[in-house]
């Protein structure tokens, strides 16, 4: 049995990645998605396990310190980080695996997963950007402004990716990442089976 590829998908907020990265896991049965770990407070209708695991601070760090968590990290008081121990089961069973993250943890993914696939999702323009935000009417202009200003500094970290999808129109952005994700598939099942063959002869 092959193993799965893991994939690491980043992108400013307000690009869409969420609602790509539903698109993807529907229409694809072997893909799993790897849940954060968080400190904070379930809201209303998050699941344990689904949304987050929502986890005491205490057993956070004990799971940093032990090696137990791909990457870390701490926003407004609030520890998130991605548990090691269920994305490679998942990848030792075959299947594929999305972590879908900001840059930061994305970095330190990398760094210890070097076979991880990298896929960022890029706004046509900031200026779109701020019309798509602004069109939800959930922010202050002044909250927009700072996550256009943020996704600035963002955008300058998608060289690192093996991968720039620009999510013009939503539809091709999802066919995109889809075919990144299979090429990604065979080219590791290709490698494998090549090395096999060759081990074969000797």
């Amino acid at each position: 049995m092959n193993k799965g590829v893991l994939f690491i998908i980043s992108a400013p907020s307000g690009t869409g990645k969420s609602t790509i990265v539903g698109e993807v896991l529907k229409a694809d049965p072997n893909i799993r998605f790897s849940v954060s770990a968080t400190t904070r407070d379930p809201r209303p209708g998050e699941t344990d396990g689904e949304s987050y695991y929502f986890m005491s601070r205490e057993k956070f760090d004990s799971l940093v310190n032990s090696g137990g968590m791909l990457e870390h990290a701490e926003f407004c008081g609030n520890c998130y980080g991605t548990p090691k121990g269920p994305v490679f089961k998942n990848l030792e069973e075959g299947h594929d695996v999305i972590l879908e993250i900001e840059t930061v943890g994305a970095s330190q993914v990398m760094e210890a997963c070097p076979e991880a696939v990298g896929i960022f999702i890029l706004p046509p323009s900031l200026k779109t950007l701020y019309h798509r935000l602004k069109k939800r009417s959930t922010d202050s202009e002044e909250v927009i402004k700072d996550r256009v200003s943020k996704a600035a500094g963002e955008v300058r970290k998608a060289y690192k990716y093996d991968y720039v999808v620009i999510n013009d129109d939503l539809d091709t952005a999802i066919s995109e990442v889809r075919q990144i994700i299979s090429a990604s598939r065979k080219l590791t099942k290709l490698n494998s089976d090549t090395i096999e063959g060759v081990l074969k002869e000797c």
